[in-house]
């Protein structure tokens, strides 16, 4: 193993925090709850656990030891390892999607960040309060349309995650992790204690748990492979560039699933906040991404103490936004720290920048560019989908498949502290199953 040549985390809970906070972000808050809605509630959830299991577990494993290897940013790490196994350097082209795939998510997930600061303060100043559904659509609607507005939270978005990252490793990501982690979940927690009191807890309870496999699809499990594989931030150099960051005594596989276990409980609790809320109010279930910026401010608007829980509701919003966008950022700055001569600070600000900038473009496609079309999609959709259907399952694919064929064998068996018959069934998840439901996902996603 290379020689452990730049920072590393202070300690295994600091590494699992961060990788957890990584995974946790809008994808299980927003994207799980309002796919579980729309996929049918219990039969998604339930392979979607499967999954993540079968695919996510062996790739974020591989990204981890690939990254531990390496010791250096995704792409060096990636043209160092195939050098150093007799392969060719072109396998640095894995590196350099997933770099590319972190810098494109984040300059729109900053836009979506940036929503979030927004709700957070018009639920401070009741905005939602009393009002029908058609005020409530309207409000985002306004938002959508004011580059502006969009513009001036966006800005205040990543002006937090450069500020955090900017400090670096342990006292930036970590310390970040460390802070919000803890009160994300003790928000979550009192947001499903209410959904207890609500009367709807137990036909929440019943659609995600209870499942209807009269509504289990090709496109559910499709969207369950996707949403497992996505979630725990694979395909996007930021696991490697965590990895990077690891010492010889931290244990991948157990880490792997106490992060894997972290991020599903908290996709579930979420679910378990959001779906009463929704049920209780005569809501759908099924309203798609405008299930958390329409329809939930709309159930905040209109019940005792919706003030407070919208609060603490987009606050856990804000909070999962952060600690993803730092990570997303995170492989980016490193790259540029350890190929150009700027400091972290210096490569901070650079990559922050030009983050930002392309965020802007993906704002005003709400608006005064929304008439510009790559490929028949808006600028943000066309980054939206660009990267999830493209970048990420082709750098997950090449990181599972360098891992599988050009890592020894042996070094790797132990190196996962794993038994000849433990890596027999560990070598057929890695060589096989994780690569062949990346392979469906990615091929459906082009259909």
């Amino acid at each position: 193993m290379a020689k452990l040549a730049h920072a590393q985390w202070s300690s295994r809970m600091g590494f699992v925090l961060a990788a957890a906070g990584s995974a946790v972000g809008l994808g299980n808050i927003w994207r799980f709850s309002y796919m579980t809605g729309e996929s049918g509630g219990a039969a998604f959830v339930l392979v979607y656990l499967a999954c993540v299991t079968l695919v996510g577990l062996p790739i974020l494993v591989a990204e981890w030891m690939i990254g531990r290897r390496g010791q250096k940013n995704p792409i060096n790490t990636m043209s160092d390892l195939a050098t150093r196994h007799g392969r060719s350097r072109a396998w640095a082209t894995i590196g350099i999607s997933g770099v590319l795939a972190a810098f494109l998510i984040l300059s729109f997930y900053s836009v979506i960040g940036g929503w979030s600061l927004n709700y957070t303060l018009g639920s401070v100043i009741g905005s939602f309060n009393g009002q029908d559904a058609d005020a409530v659509g309207a409000i985002f609607g306004d938002l959508l349309g004011s580059p502006t507005t969009l513009l001036l939270w966006h800005t205040a978005f990543m002006v937090l995650v450069i500020g955090i990252v900017a400090r670096g490793v342990t006292k930036g990501l970590e310390a970040a992790s460390r802070l919000l982690m803890p009160a994300l979940v003790v928000l979550l927690l009192i947001l499903v204690g209410y959904g207890v009191t609500s009367g709807s807890f137990g036909e929440a309870l019943a659609f995600m748990f209870s499942p209807d496999w009269g509504a289990l699809d090709g496109g559910v499990v499709l969207a369950a492979m996707g949403q497992a594989f996505f979630t725990l931030s694979l395909g996007m150099g930021i696991m490697m560039a965590y990895g990077s960051y690891l010492g010889e005594d931290v244990n991948l596989i157990s880490t792997a699933r106490t992060v894997i276990i972290l991020d599903t409980v908290i996709a579930l609790l979420a679910g378990l906040a959001i779906f009463p809320i929704v049920f209780a109010n005569g809501l759908s279930a099924g309203e798609g991404p405008g299930l958390i910026f329409v329809t939930l401010p709309l159930a905040f608007g209109n019940m005792a103490g919706g003030t407070i829980l919208g609060l603490m509701f987009f606050l856990l919003l804000t909070f999962a936004a952060i600690t993803s966008a730092i990570s997303l950022l995170e492989p980016v700055v490193e790259t540029i720290e350890e190929r150009t001569p700027l400091s972290r600070v210096g490569s901070t600000l650079a990559s922050g920048i030009a983050v930002w900038v392309l965020g802007v473009a993906a704002l005003l496609s709400f608006n005064v560019w929304s008439e510009v079309l790559l490929f028949g999609l808006n600028i943000f959709d066309f980054l939206d989908t660009f990267t999830s259907k493209i970048l990420l399952p082709l750098t997950g694919l090449g990181a599972i498949i360098f891992f599988s064929l050009c890592l020894d064998k042996e070094e790797a068996r132990k190196e996962l502290r794993l038994d000849i018959y433990d890596f027999t069934l560990w070598n057929l998840l890695a060589k096989y199953v994780a690569p062949l439901g990346v392979i469906i996902v990615f091929l459906t996603g082009l259909i």
